[in-house]
């Protein structure tokens, strides 16, 4: 048992370790090393800094999908001096493998957050009636816990956020930054207007895939869609996952960013150090500095220029309101004193929908536990960077619908497909079944299908009206925000998921699939669902509110918008109103939710803040003009004209 703490060091939780034969991981580790301990690795891990200075150029909160990018960026001008925080630590060997992307929810590398009880609407099949929500804890943040999908969303994603007062973010601009980080190993995408090759992100599809990811291609095919790239001109059809992995391994954006600049003398990354405050001058309400812990000491660290928040859209408005900033009648609440009044937390958007729908086959040809977690799949992974640990957290395809509520005239799609080459009893519920948070009586629709051959969907809502919030518990910043999800507030959002599943369930007939022997799980019906009649949109829409799943795509909690906008909390140069020197980047900013998976525009966000600060600060070369630079930046930084209802 000696062996079970340097497993969870490595950022397992301990109902990982048990979920798996007790050989899996220290075999995995161990081939690991054995066929890499000898190689030039160009990656190197990076080193934490072990004294800090006493001020910065710029201090950046947040080492995740938009920190690091930042990181790099700034340190690209050996002028400034720049320091990373990240509240946890490395990634580790077993959160490299793109197939054990669940077995790290609940370890230590995930915040384990978990929504607020939603009675009658949500989560109802969950334990305690409360949905995971995993954010990253990591050097890297959620882009080391998520399943690695490279989704950009739709272009009228950024047209419509230009639209809405923020010039500079239409999609033209937009594609400059995702093709800017972008390096696609997939020659023919590369060659196309829509992608690029030579950036630090690598990006490319599984190297390996069970027969169903191309049955899933063909299914849609047969159903009158388009087999395209996601990615590219249209978006609206079926692909084979993208995702961001590099030899087969996970490419977060720690190994993408960081990495390549880690031995830069103008950077310094300070893990294991959560910001417990930003500091805010009472004065000219400009923020200064943070103050952070370091092992069992707080320390106060200044920035010269700026305070740069890449927390994610949890952690950056906590640490907003933690600040004084905020809506002013919460703060007050709380007891903390207010330095502008803004509505922080609010907007809050997600992804979700429900995993509930699944299918059985008769041939095996899916992700059985015992076919991924054996020697010959470890061996493969460790000498030759392919086999079934290389998928993509299991999901092997993609699609973009529209349902009857979308105007099918646009290339707008309301409704994205996951396609998982297996469902929760395909590990007999050891771990998938608790990383989504499934309850002992929603469980049993599942245990039937134990290490059974099946496939399901996680059907997304890609623009769902509802909207939630994030509000403190309390002052004291180790304390988790209390979250608010807000699903199916708005009615919409239940009969738009509705037609998706309706869609998904029509998919499991056709020709492709039936070739296999699919056929959808009915033996026992949805448990909470027993008055509606079976297979009615009631039914359907029952069983959404049983198993609710996030897509962990939470966004919107700081708002970009113009100064006439009361919801917005930042500008359209991601600056707070009213909080000179102190910037948000990070998923937090999107004003509406983009149709897609949040890490690439995320990223995207990350390349094109750190050119606007760039702009903003670049040419100071001496104190004289520093000191009169950052002057003039507290005197025009922007206030609001409209202040949150």
């Amino acid at each position: 048992m000696a062996l079970l703490p340097s497993l969870v060091i490595s950022g397992l939780s301990p109902t990982a370790l048990l979920a798996t034969g007790v050989w899996f991981f220290p075999f995995l580790i161990a081939s690991i090393s054995y066929y890499h301990y000898n190689e030039n690795n160009p990656e190197r891990k990076v080193k934490d800094a072990g004294k800090l200075l006493k001020s910065y150029d710029f201090i950046i909160v947040g080492a995740g999908s938009a920190g690091s990018v930042i990181a790099n960026r700034l340190t690209e001008n050996p002028n400034w001096k720049v320091l990373l925080i990240e509240a946890g630590g490395d990634e580790t060997e077993i959160s490299d493998v793109p197939a054990l992307a669940a077995y790290l929810q609940l370890g230590r590398m995930d915040w384990k957050y978990k929504t607020e009880p939603q009675p009658g609407r949500a989560c109802l099949g969950h334990t305690g009636q409360r949905c995971n929500w995993p954010r990253g804890k990591v050097l890297g943040g959620s882009s080391v816990l998520n399943y690695m999908l490279y989704v950009r969303g739709n272009r009228k994603d950024y047209d419509d956020w230009e639209a809405q007062g923020n010039p500079g973010w239409g999609y033209e601009d937009a594609l400059h930054y995702f093709k800017k980080s972008e390096d696609n190993r997939n020659p023919y995408l590369a060659a196309t207007p829509y992608h690029s090759s030579g950036g630090y992100l690598t990006v490319q599809e599984a190297p390996w895939r069970t027969p169903l990811a191309t049955a899933f291609v063909e299914a849609g095919v047969e159903m009158g869609f388009e087999s395209r790239d996601g990615n590219g001109e249209f978006q609206t059809g079926f692909m084979i996952a993208q995702g961001t992995i590099r030899r087969g391994s996970r490419c977060s954006t720690a190994k993408a960013f960081l990495r390549p600049a880690r031995s830069r003398p103008n950077l310094d990354i300070a893990l294991n150090s959560q910001v417990l405050k930003i500091l805010v001058d009472s004065k000219t309400r400009a923020a200064y500095g943070v103050r952070v812990r370091r092992g069992e000491a707080v320390y106060s660290v200044l920035a010269r220029k700026e305070v740069i928040l890449c927390a994610g859209a949890l952690n950056s408005p906590q640490l907003l309101m933690l600040s004084g900033i905020g809506p002013a009648d919460h703060l007050a609440e709380m007891g903390i004193p207010l330095h502008s009044n803004l509505p922080v937390g609010q907007n809050m958007q997600d992804h979700y929908g429900t995993g509930a729908l699944t299918f059985t086959l008769d041939q095996p040809v899916s992700f059985v536990q015992s076919r991924v977690e054996n020697m010959p799949s470890v061996l493969k992974y460790a000498v030759f960077g392919t086999g079934p640990l290389t998928v993509l957290g299991g999901v092997e395809g993609l699609a973009w619908i529209p349902t009857k509520y979308s105007n099918r005239s646009l290339d707008f799609p309301d409704i994205e497909f996951h396609f998982v080459g297996g469902s929760p009893a395909s590990d007999g519920g050891r771990q998938v079944r608790k990383a989504h948070g499934l309850s002992d009586s929603l469980w049993q629709m599942y245990q039937p299908l134990a290490y059974q051959d099946t496939w399901s969907l996680l059907i997304m809502l890609l623009r769902p009206k509802s909207r939630g919030s994030i509000r403190l518990r309390s002052s004291n910043p180790y304390d988790k925000p209390v979250i608010h999800a807000g699903y199916f507030t708005h009615p919409d959002d239940i009969k738009v998921l509705v037609e998706g599943i309706k869609f998904g369930r029509s998919l499991g007939d056709t020709t492709a699939f039936s070739r296999l022997g699919s056929k959808f799980w009915s033996d026992v019906p949805m448990p909470g669902c027993e008055e509606t009649g079976l297979w009615t949109d009631e039914y359907w829409a029952c069983m959404a509110r049983q198993y609710t799943s996030t897509v962990y795509h939470h966004a919107g909690t700081a708002k970009m918008g113009p100064p006439t906008d009361s919801q917005s909390v930042v500008n359209h140069q991601l600056k707070v109103y009213g909080v000179p020197r102190l910037r948000v980047i990070d998923a937090s900013i999107m004003p509406t939710i983009v149709s897609g998976n949040t890490n690439a525009p995320t990223i995207m966000i990350g390349e094109k803040g750190a050119d606007m600060v760039k702009a903003d600060w670049s040419g100071v070369l001496d104190n004289r003009l520093r000191r009169k630079r950052s002057s003039d930046h507290v005197d025009r930084w922007p206030g609001k004209l409209i202040q949150s209802l």
